[in-house]
C-alpha cells in the first residue's frame, strides 16, 4: 500500500505492459495517509478509480468521511504546534529539496500512475511530474528568506513586522493536473511553515497519496501532510467548513467555488480560489501564422483541452482567419487517439460525465447553426473500442454572445471568432465572465504591449501560449478567481503579518 510497492511491481516499462495487459496496477494505497501513516477509513467503503482510457475501474481508495477529516485535521494541529513550529526554515528547506529529488528518482512510477489515473498522454504526465518536482526547488530556496520588516517612527520607539504561518491548511485539488496542482499549493505552504490537509479529486487521489509518503521520507514530520480520500460530498464539504481549517486554497469550478466560499464564510477562513476559464487567443494579422497555429494548436489540445487556463477562443485578425481555420483543421484531423500510456496525439477525457458534458455544449452548438468544422463527437480508443474520448472540434465564426463562447467547454473544443480591428480584438477578448489567461501573436512589439495592458486576465502569454513556469505568479480576476499562486506571490497566502510596535524610552 505505498510507493515501495508499486517500485516492487516493476520500472515504467513493466508497469505499462501490465496495465496494458491486465488493467489493474497493484501496490496503490487504498486508506487515508494522516499523522505519517497509512490508515483505513473510519468505514469501511471504498471508491473504484478508472482509468480513463478503457473506463475500466483499476484500483480502489477509501470512501472518507467527515470524521477522517477531523482525524486529518486534529494531527496537522498538533503538528503546527509541535515539531513543525521548530523546525528552522533552513531545514524546512532541505526536507522540500529532498522531496524534490525523491519526486525525480520515482518520476517515472508516478508518472504512470498519473497517467492512468487521469487520463493523460504519457508525456503529459512525465512533464507534470517533473513541474512537481522543480516547484518542490523552488519553495526550497524560499524557506530561509521569509522575512519581515522594520519600521521607521522615532528615536523612542521600535516597530517591525513579523511573517508567521497562516495555520493549518485546506488544499482541494482537481483532477485534470493532480499532482502539478497540489504541488504548486503545497510546496509554498510547506516553505511558510504550514500544516496541510489535502483533499484530491475523487477521480485522481493516488499521485497526492504517495506524494505524501515520499514528504515523509524526506523528513517532514508526522502529521505536517495528511491526504483525505473521498468524494466533495462527504470528505470535501467537510475539509472547507471545518472549524480549525485556517486557510483553503481550491481549484475547481465557479459553483463549487462559490459554495466553498459560503462554507469558509461561517468560519471567516481565508480563500483562494483559481476557478474556470475561457481564455482567448487574439491572432494579429501580422503574426507569424506557423507560430500561431503552433501556439493556439497546443493552447486547446494538450490534455484534451482540459486545463483551466486553456486558451479555448482563438480571436483572429479577420485576413487570416480562414488560413488559420484550414491548418489548424488539417492538424486537428491527424491526431491519433488512443490509450494515454502509448503516448497517443490525444488521450482521453478524465470521466464518463465529462465526456458528456462536452458533448453536450457542442450538441447544442450544432443545434443552433453553428458551423462544425471538424469533429464534435464522442468516440473511443480505436485500437479497443472502448475509455471516454472526444474529437479534437473548431467551431468556427462564432458570434460574441454564443453559449460556446461564454461557458467553460473543458475539453478539446476551440471556439473561433473573427475581427477587423484591435479595438474589436480587445473587446471580444474580454467579453466573457472569465478572466484568467490570454494570449496574443504580433509581431509588433508596441501592439503585444498595449494589448497586454488592456486585456483583462491574471496572466498575458505574448508569442508563446503557456510560456513561465512556476517562477511566474498566476491566477485570475472576475470568476476565474483571486488570489495568486506559483512565483513568490503564493507565499503570501500562507503568511500573515504581525505587527510589533514598542516604546524604548
Amino acid at each position: 500500500m505505498s510507493l515501495s510497492a508499486i517500485l516492487r511491481a516493476g520500472q515504467e516499462a513493466q508497469l505499462i505492459a501490465g496495465l496494458l495487459a491486465k488493467g489493474v496496477l497493484p501496490g496503490l494505497p487504498n486508506g487515508h495517509y494522516i499523522d505519517g501513516a497509512w490508515v483505513p477509513g473510519t468505514g469501511s467503503a471504498l471508491m473504484e478509480s478508472f482509468d480513463p482510457s478503457t473506463a475500466k475501474a483499476f484500483a480502489c481508495f477509501a470512501a472518507g468521511d467527515a470524521q477522517d477529516v477531523d482525524r486529518a485535521v486534529a494531527a496537522a494541529r498538533r503538528a503546527l504546534a509541535g515539531p513543525w513550529r521548530r523546525t528552522s526554515p533552513a531545514e524546512r528547506g532541505r526536507i522540500l529539496a529532498r522531496a524534490a529529488a525523491l519526486i525525480r528518482a520515482h518520476a517515472p512510477q508516478l508518472a504512470v500512475v498519473e497517467c492512468v489515473d487521469a487520463g493523460k498522454r504519457l508525456a503529459e504526465a512525465r512533464g507534470d511530474v517533473a513541474s512537481a518536482a522543480r516547484t518542490f526547488e523552488y519553495y526550497a530556496g524560499a524557506c530561509d528568506k521569509l522575512q519581515g520588516h522594520t519600521i521607521p517612527l522615532d528615536a523612542d520607539h521600535l516597530a517591525y513586522t513579523v511573517l508567521e504561518p497562516v495555520g493549518v491548511c485546506a488544499q482541494v485539488v482537481p483532477w485534470n493536473y493532480p499532482l502539478a496542482t497540489l504541488a504548486r499549493g503545497l510546496a509554498p505552504a510547506l516553505a511558510a511553515g504550514c500544516t496541510v490537509v489535502v483533499k484530491p479529486a475523487e477521480t485522481t487521489p493516488f499521485t497526492a497519496l504517495l506524494l505524501a509518503e515520499l514528504l515523509t521520507e524526506a523528513g517532514l514530520p508526522p502529521g505536517v501532510c495528511n491526504v483525505v480520500t473521498g468524494t466533495g460530498v462527504q470528505a470535501g464539504a467537510a475539509l472547507v467548513s471545518h472549524p480549525h481549517v485556517d486557510h483553503i486554497t481550491f481549484t475547481g469550478s465557479v459553483p463549487t467555488g462559490m459554495e466553498v466560499m459560503r462554507a469558509a464564510a461561517a468560519h471567516v477562513t481565508h480563500v483562494l480560489l483559481e476557478l474556470g476559464g475561457k481564455s482567448p487567443v487574439v491572432v494579429m494579422a501580422d503574426a507569424d501564422v506557423p507560430q500561431a497555429v503552433d501556439g493556439v494548436f497546443g493552447a486547446i489540445f494538450e490534455n484534451a483541452g482540459q486545463i483551466c487556463s486553456a486558451g479555448s477562443r482563438l480571436v483572429v485578425a479577420r485576413p487570416l482567419h480562414a488560413q488559420m481555420v484550414e491548418a489548424l483543421a488539417v492538424r486537428a484531423q491527424a491526431l491519433s487517439l488512443g490509450h494515454a500510456l502509448t503516448d497517443p496525439g490525444l488521450g482521453p477525457v478524465n470521466s464518463a460525465s465529462q465526456m458528456a458534458r462536452i458533448a453536450g455544449h457542442v450538441d447544442r452548438a450544432r443545434q443552433r447553426g453553428v458551423q462544425v468544422v471538424t469533429g464534435g463527437r464522442a468516440t473511443t480508443d480505436p485500437a479497443s473500442g472502448s475509455g471516454w474520448f472526444f474529437e479534437p472540434t473548431l467551431l468556427d465564426s462564432l458570434a460574441p454572445d454564443d453559449p460556446a463562447v461564454q461557458q467553460e467547454i473543458f475539453g478539446p473544443v476551440l471556439c473561433v471568432q473573427v475581427f477587423d480591428d484591435a479595438e474589436e480584438a480587445v473587446a471580444l477578448a474580454n467579453g466573457t465572465d472569465f478572466a484568467l489567461a490570454a494570449g496574443i501573436y504580433t509581431r509588433d512589439f508596441a501592439t503585444a504591449h498595449r494589448m497586454a495592458r488592456d486585456l483583462d486576465a491574471g496572466q498575458v502569454y505574448i508569442n508563446e501560449y503557456f510560456a513561465g513556469g512556476i517562477e511566474v505568479p498566476f491566477g485570475g480576476n472576475r470568476r476565474s478567481g483571486f488570489g495568486r499562486e506559483k512565483g513568490l506571490e503564493a507565499l503570501r497566502n500562507y503568511c500573515r503579518v504581525k505587527s510589533v510596535a514598542a516604546r524604548l524610552s
